[in-house]
């Protein structure tokens, strides 16, 4: 056999097994990794209507289902998406009372001309289709420019939404209290202003804000057990951010930060520190551009019970972090890049882990503990 065919074989056999199933080591649990489904354009978020059927959204601005592998046709009735740089249709949710109103909840930047913004829409849906229709939330002043749309939504037990928003790459805009961009906002799924807001009872502020001084939350997740509120977003060249979120402080940025200039490498703001501003409760040099968390509490992992798993862009990988009290005690990097970049990571209903991957050939895999 000459080498060119040897060779024309070996690419062959690497291609074909490619997307294989592999096996990956870590401290406390060994596991699989398999792939669901592929073709999915730069997904940015999941959710599970059940064990076999998953909604899947596509930044170009496609809803679709994927069902025992397979892709649907796009949900009907998608409102007008605007496509800019990081924005398009981005996160969705679940009504905790999804199986019995078939409500969701979804974000997406839009506007005109003058501007563009994070907005998210209430909606039925029904038979693929999306009824009616109700827009929750328009962040204001709307601007020009597709940086740091946040667009993670939290839905509560108690009927709240928490939808985190970044600061549109004007980074001021994060400290000043009329404006919503850099912020966690908190509204009820009514699209009221919860009474207990923070700054519900103010003049000259956005009533809707909860937390503020955030450069571009892209994860948040509740506590069941405890309440507790947990987001990560991301910094400049350093300095992202794990927060245990409180209602009404002031984040730092960009006045403190972890993280430095862009090409100079220089300081941004006052430093690390500054009275009246909260610390973060882990953060990371370099970035690992943090696209989502989530707290484990399934029993495939029963060692990762209570864990925070972090999803990373930059370095295709899944942090694991281990918890008291409320500090980072301990932390694995799972993963390096060998799936691409990972958007988002989430529990399943059959306890295994799922992730998608940042790609024009977006795909779905799955994680599987090995015991």
């Amino acid at each position: 056999m000459n080498i060119s065919i040897k060779l024309l074989m070996l690419f062959l056999f690497i291609s074909c097994n490619a997307d294989a199933d592999e096996y990956f080591d870590s401290k406390k649990h060994n596991f699989l990794v398999e792939m669901v489904t592929e073709g999915l354009e730069f997904p940015w978020s999941i959710e599970f209507l059940g064990k076999e059927k998953i909604l899947v959204t596509e930044k170009a601005g496609r809803l679709r289902t994927i069902t025992n592998g397979q892709l649907s046709e796009p949900v009907k009735n998608i409102p007008n998406i605007i496509v800019a740089g990081q924005g398009g249709l981005l996160d969705v949710a679940l009504d905790h009372n999804f199986e019995n109103n078939q409500t969701i909840y979804f974000s997406y930047s839009a506007g005109n001309f003058l501007g563009i913004g994070t907005e998210v829409i209430k909606s039925r849906l029904i038979n693929n289709e999306l009824k009616n229709i109700e827009v929750l939330f328009r962040a204001t002043p709307k601007s020009m420019g597709g940086q740091h749309f946040g667009s993670r939504i939290l839905v509560s037990n108690n009927k709240h939404l928490f939808i985190t928003l970044g600061d549109r790459g004007e980074k001021n805009r994060a400290q000043d209290l009329n404006d919503h961009a850099g912020s966690l906002i908190r509204i009820n799924n009514d699209a009221s202003i919860p009474t207990d807001n923070p700054f519900a009872h103010l003049s000259n502020v956005k009533t809707e804000i909860y937390s503020y001084g955030h450069r571009n939350i892209q994860g948040i997740v509740s506590n069941q057990d405890t309440g507790e509120i947990w987001t990560v977003e991301h910094g400049p060249q350093g300095g992202d951010e794990l927060n245990l979120i409180k209602p009404g402080v002031n984040y730092g940025w960009p006045i403190i930060t972890y993280g430095v200039n862009y090409v100079t490498g220089t300081k941004i703001g006052d430093g690390t520190h500054k009275k009246g501003m909260e610390q973060p409760v882990h953060h990371w040099i370099p970035s690992i551009a943090a696209s989502s968390i989530m707290l484990y509490d399934g029993d495939q992992f029963p060692a990762w019970r209570g864990n925070i798993l972090v999803s990373s862009l930059r370095f295709g990988q899944i942090v694991r972090l281990e918890i008291v009290d409320g500090q980072v005690i301990s932390e694995e990097r799972l993963l390096n890049g060998e799936l691409g970049r990972i958007r988002e990571v989430k529990q399943g209903p059959d306890g295994f882990l799922y992730l998608i991957t940042d790609d024009s050939n977006g795909k779905l895999f799955r994680i599987k503990s090995v015991k």
